[in-house]
This record gives C-alpha cells, sequence and structure tokens, in this order.
C-alpha cells in the first residue's frame, strides 16, 4: 500500500494547534516539523545518504528527498549523482553542487511520522521557542521591559515577559523593596544569553539603566532628545543624582524633568520605591558642575586642581555636613556624577579643621556616562 502524506486539513489543524500553544511563527514551526521528519526517518531507516524533507504549508504534501553532490565520475553511489542525471532535474546544477533528489514515500511514512512527532518534534520546538525567544530580546538588552513575578525560588525573581521568562538574581533587587507573586515590575534588561539550557534573560531594579529608561520614558523632551541625559549616580533604593543638559534654547532641562506639579519626578519616584533624585543642570566647567552636584548645599567657592583630578569645595559652617550627606552619601554621589574627587571644607569663619569627603577611589572619567552610552 502507498503512503499517503497527511491530509491537508488535518496538517493544517495540527500547524495551527502547534502555533496556538507554542506561540511561534508559522514559518519557524514548519521548519521544526520538517527537521523532526527527516530525524526520524534517518532513525528509522539509517539511508546512505543525508535527508531532507519539504512540507507544503498550503496543501500539507511532503516530499521525501535524498541529498547528494553533482561529480562528473560517481564513486560513492549513496552520496553522489553524475552531473549530467542531476541536470535532468536542476538544469544549472554544476560539479559539487548538493542536489535533492525526490524519493518515493515508503510505506511505513505513517509510523515514522507519528514517531517524529511523538518523540522528536517537542524537542525541535523547544530548540525554536529558544532561537526565537533570543532573537526576539536580544534587540531590547539594555532597555526596559515589563512583567509579572511568577515565583521567587531562593530569593531569585523569575518575571514572565510574555511567552518568556526573565530572571532577577538578589544583588540585582532593590534591598528596600518587598517582591511578591503576582505583581508587576519594570526591570532593565542587563544580558541576553544562549545556553545549554536555552535563552538566559538577567533583569536588574538596581542597575542605572533603569534610571535612564524611566525619564525616557516619562519625559518626552529627554525621548525626543532636546534634553540629555550626561550622567547618572546611583545607590538604588536610596538616593540618585543625574545631570542633564538642553540641545535647544530656551527648554529648561531641569524643569522638564520635573513636570508641571512635579508629576513626572513623582512618577519615577513611585517606580523607584521612593528613592530619591536631585535632578542638576550638567556643566563643562568642573567647579561649576561640582558645586552643582552637591546640590542641595550651598558651594561658597570652589578650587578645582587639574593635575590631582580633585575639586576643593568650601561651603558655610552650617552646610558642612548637608554637603557631605548622611554616612558621606551626598557627596560620594556629586563625585561618582562628576567623575571628580571632592574634598569639602567649612568656611574658615566655623574655625573647624577640614573635612575631606569619604569618596570612592575612582579614576578621572570612570563613572561618566554619554547621552547614549553608559
Amino acid at each position: 500500500m502507498a503512503a499517503q502524506a497527511l491530509p491537508a486539513n488535518e496538517f493544517a489543524r495540527a500547524l495551527d494547534a502547534l502555533k496556538e500553544k507554542h506561540g511561534l511563527p508559522p514559518a519557524l514551526l514548519l521548519h521544526a516539523v520538517e527537521e523532526a521528519l527527516a530525524a526520524a526517518y534517518r532513525r528509522e531507516v539509517n539511508p546512505p545518504f543525508p535527508i531532507a524533507v519539504h512540507i507544503d504549508p498550503e496543501s500539507g504534501q511532503q516530499r521525501l528527498c535524498a541529498v547528494k553532490q553533482a561529480v562528473l565520475r560517481v564513486r560513492d553511489e549513496g552520496r553522489e549523482v553524475t552531473v549530467v542525471a542531476a541536470r535532468r532535474t536542476f538544469p544549472e546544477a554544476q560539479e559539487h553542487d548538493e542536489v535533492e533528489i525526490e524519493l518515493p514515500l515508503p510505506e511505513s511514512w505513517g509510523r515514522i511520522a507519528a514517531l517524529a512527532f511523538k518523540q522528536i518534534v517537542q524537542q525541535k520546538i523547544r530548540e525554536a521557542e529558544q532561537v526565537h525567544t533570543y532573537d526576539r530580546f536580544t534587540d531590547l538588552e539594555g532597555e526596559l521591559v515589563s512583567g509579572v513575578i511568577t515565583r521567587i525560588d531562593e530569593g531569585t525573581l523569575f518575571i514572565g515577559l510574555g511567552g518568556a521568562e526573565g530572571e532577577m538574581p538578589p544583588a540585582e533587587q532593590i534591598a528596600t523593596e518587598t517582591y511578591k507573586v503576582g505583581q508587576r515590575l519594570h526591570a532593565y534588561l542587563t544580558k541576553v544569553q544562549r545556553g545549554a539550557r536555552g535563552t538566559h534573560l538577567v533583569l536588574s531594579r538596581t542597575d542605572r539603566g533603569l534610571l535612564r529608561r524611566l525619564f525616557e520614558l516619562e519625559v518626552p523632551e529627554i525621548h525626543a532628545g532636546t534634553v540629555d541625559i550626561k550622567a547618572i549616580a546611583r545607590e538604588p533604593g536610596s538616593r540618585s543624582k543625574i545631570a542633564v543638559a538642553t540641545r535647544q534654547e530656551g527648554i529648561d532641562p531641569v524643569g522638564a524633568c520635573i513636570g508641571v506639579r512635579r508629576v513626572r519626578i513623582q512618577n519615577i519616584v513611585n517606580e523607584l520605591g521612593g528613592e530619591k533624585v536631585d535632578i542638576i543642570v550638567w556643566q563643562a566647567d568642573p567647579g561649576a558642575y561640582v558645586a552643582s552636584a552637591l546640590s542641595p548645599a550651598t558651594v561658597s567657592n570652589v578650587e578645582v586642581r587639574e593635575a590631582e583630578k580633585k575639586v576643593v569645595v568650601t561651603v558655610p559652617a552650617n552646610q558642612l555636613s548637608l554637603a557631605i550627606g548622611k554616612e558621606g552619601q551626598n557627596a560620594r554621589l556629586a563625585s561618582r556624577l562628576t567623575g571628580w574627587r571632592i574634598d569639602i571644607h567649612a568656611a574658615p569663619s566655623a574655625a573647624a579643621e577640614p573635612v575631606a569627603a569619604p569618596t570612592d577611589a575612582i579614576e578621572a572619567g570612570t563613572m561618566l556616562m554619554t547621552a547614549g552610552k553608559e
């Protein structure tokens, strides 16, 4: 009895069912099924030549082909065919070209097809899902994504991203935030990796990129490019500083970020669970830039020491603790934001010893970011 291909309507229904279940493009599914059928045939028959299977997506008709190399003189009948014979089907065939010679479907094709769907298709679909996930998210690396926490395992959050799952390790979570299953989160996609177990998506709530993307989302002037984010310094869950500049005369970059009645900045603060955000105007002059970065403290004098990559700042006595901040946070963030070491002194009238602000030991420019790159 001659082998029969799967009827077109049944094949279409089977393909639609797979598409519905796995959410994959039909072309990707069709390719997975073709590879599965070829693999099952090779397992069942063990032919002496490579096998290819083609399925017409409209009719469901299946073609079984032997893949052979066109040669002038055949030495291996299993894998080779003469150029003359190849040209009967492929008129433009040249020596060393691979050609497909159609074979009759064997009587056992129905059983082979069933075996393929049962044992191999799922594997191929998993592989296709991995490729599809990687292709879908690789262009989103460094972007803001939104998802729902599906489970929490040993402190790691697993977040559903619409057909894919991202992971947020404890180190990428804000320590002051509480997370629960079913909660929707914005996160920064830091890494997209392909591995033996599939595509690995690493998410973060602590990365400075999250703050950048939130400002781009909330502030149309940043999204349009008329306001630039020049630098960001952040201590997640506690406080951040962001330096902005305008590309267009007449636009107040700080006012644009704050918004009418502080709506824009409040939306960002709420998204970050109350993290304070200081917004300052970026300036090319390092002295003026450092003075602004120490906001909300008032600076009375600055001395820029280029050779040491250091700025010595003088503040009124009653501003000293404000300039340094709790546990040195304000000065530390200002140093990270500007890329300069900062020493803070009380004004002479305060009769106090100079105080060096506790700043990170960073090299010049280490923490600087341009408008489009951190």
